[in-house]
């Protein structure tokens, strides 16, 4: 992690332990990452909005009835296509939120920053 990258230590949140504001244009994303990334925070931002300031939101465990898993939730993000970032300067892909949806990306294990 390079930037202004930080982790926090959170303890694991369980079963109907997050909120998510849905509705109108009010949509929510869940990034799933690998237990590695346990505290890191990880920045997105609106596409077509540059200079904006960032949303970040923490990995944390989820315990599930059927297991865990680790993932940082954006409860109530407006509609639109954001970035992912996965440190200050790389961006790992884009994803739509759409009004009362919960939309999923998958965070990539590792991003190669060399160019040719």
């Amino acid at each position: 992690m390079t930037g202004h990258e930080h982790s926090h230590t959170y303890g694991p949140s369980g079963t109907g332990t997050v909120v998510l504001d849905l509705g109108g244009d009010t949509g929510a994303l869940i990034i799933y990452t690998g237990r590695q990334l346990l505290g890191r925070e990880i920045e997105v931002s609106r596409a077509d909005r540059d200079g904006e300031p960032r949303t970040h939101s923490a990995v944390r465990e989820r315990r599930v009835q059927d297991g865990t898993f680790h993932s940082a939730v954006y409860p109530d993000l407006p509609a639109g296509v954001y970035t992912v970032w996965w440190d200050s300067d790389t961006p790992v892909g884009s994803v739509t939120v759409a009004g009362g949806v919960v939309a999923e990306f998958a965070l990539p294990t590792s991003v190669s920053t060399t160019t040719d």
